[in-house]
């Protein structure tokens, strides 16, 4: 039984069969883990999920080497392993399913169809079964056929053409962020999908995509396009609707200073030597007009003194701003220690590691606690009765 001491997070008692592999699905059903329900990892014999070869960095040597691209994305969950190329093992499959609560997949289209476990079988096997299924493209239409990894959704998806230095060339966000944000959206879809089941009793198909979610995000930089019919471009650091909202270069390091209104920009003039009043700079509207004059001059101002300096200065002013901070000092900080933003525990063969924590703490039922990701096949004896691969 489990320990009622032990928070168990909202999704306790949801099974959740996992055939997806990489990143979009596995981070989809890590954050249905942290909520606390019962991921199967279901992998390939030998070889297991693609990201397990997917380094540097690794952990340990040989058999016990670990991917750290692996453990970032796969806590709390079980590993079993399935040949699904055989029929015992899709035997296997169908039973695990016949009694879970959800699968998620992210094959290509129509590899699922052909493993027969298309929709119209699943609803046959398990009626209360909601399926996520997450693919590049999106289902059909006249590119849904192609494969999608994170970098080609990134430009297909228009987000490379906005990010990069101010003109140009286009550049990939620093994280593999359709393949995030797809597995974000699959699993609230997923959770929906749940709590109308408790209505009508019946599971249903989720689907989204990491073209959808590249899209989806486009936010204001969109309606530039489709309401204001301008094509954005790379714009740096700057924001290309607010000024001063950018970043910036202090003797020490950088950083980010956000005046999102009039009242802020009446704080911050001053704090940098600038007339609140310069008809240059009066209304956001001009200082967006006249941003490279303005950034030359706070820029000026900011490399006189240190980052700790403009902190505290902006900070006495009531003014937003931040530090660009590197991963080390994000890891040291003791704000994201504060929020348990690192998860800590034993991996069997890595021994002690620590991975990036879940964002979400819910008051009543808890987070359930992060366990270590598991090892190819670990749990195959205690979800089959057999030994691990």
């Amino acid at each position: 039984m489990p320990d009622p001491s032990i928070p168990a997070g909202p999704l306790s008692g949801i099974t959740v069969i996992d055939l997806s592999r990489a990143l979009a699905g596995p981070y989809g059903s890590m954050m249905l883990a942290d909520a606390g329900a019962d991921v199967i990892k279901v992998e390939r014999p030998g070889s297991g999920d693609d990201s397990r070869g997917w380094g540097p960095p690794f952990v340990g040597e040989g058999a016990d080497r670990e991917s750290g691209y692996f453990l970032s994305i796969n806590r709390s969950k079980r590993s079993v392993t399935l040949d699904l190329k055989s029929e015992d093992d899709l035997a296997r499959l169908r039973a695990l399913l016949a009694d879970a609560d959800v699968l998620i997949e992210n094959f290509r289209p129509g590899v699922i169809d052909r493993l027969g476990l298309d929709q119209d079988s699943l609803e046959r096997l398990n009626p209360r079964l909601v399926v996520l299924s997450i693919t590049g493209f999106g289902e059909g239409g006249p590119d849904g056929h192609r494969s999608g990894f994170d970098q080609i959704l990134q430009g297909e998806a228009g987000l490379m053409g906005i990010t990069g230095p101010l003109g140009g060339p286009p550049i990939r966000m620093g994280v593999p962020v359709t393949d995030i944000l797809a597995g974000m959206f699959g699993a609230f879809g997923v959770v929906a999908a749940l709590r109308e089941r408790e209505i009508t009793g019946k599971g249903q198909r989720v689907t989204t995509s990491l073209l959808a979610a590249g899209v989806s995000v486009h936010a204001y930089q969109g309606t530039r396009y489709t309401i204001g019919g301008e094509v954005p471009q790379p714009g740096g650091n700057r924001h290309p609707s607010i000024a001063p909202y950018a970043a910036f270069t202090c003797s020490d390091g950088y950083i980010n200073i956000a005046v999102g209104s009039e009242g802020l920009w009446h704080r911050f003039a001053p704090v940098v030597g600038l007339a609140v009043d310069d008809p240059r700079y009066a209304t956001n509207h001009e200082r967006v007009a006249n941003y490279d004059e303005l950034e030359a001059e706070i820029n000026a101002a900011l490399c006189q003194e240190s980052v700790d300096v403009w902190m505290e200065r902006l900070g006495e002013a009531g003014v937003p701003a931040g530090r660009i901070r590197t991963m080390d000092q994000v890891y040291a900080w003791d704000q994201v220690e504060h929020l348990g933003l690192v998860d800590r525990f034993t991996h069997p063969t890595a021994g002690e590691l620590e991975v990036p924590g879940a964002p979400v703490e819910w008051s009543r039922s808890g987070r359930r606690p992060a366990e270590a990701p598991p090892r190819l096949g670990e749990h195959n004896d205690e979800v089959f009765g057999e030994p691990g691969d």
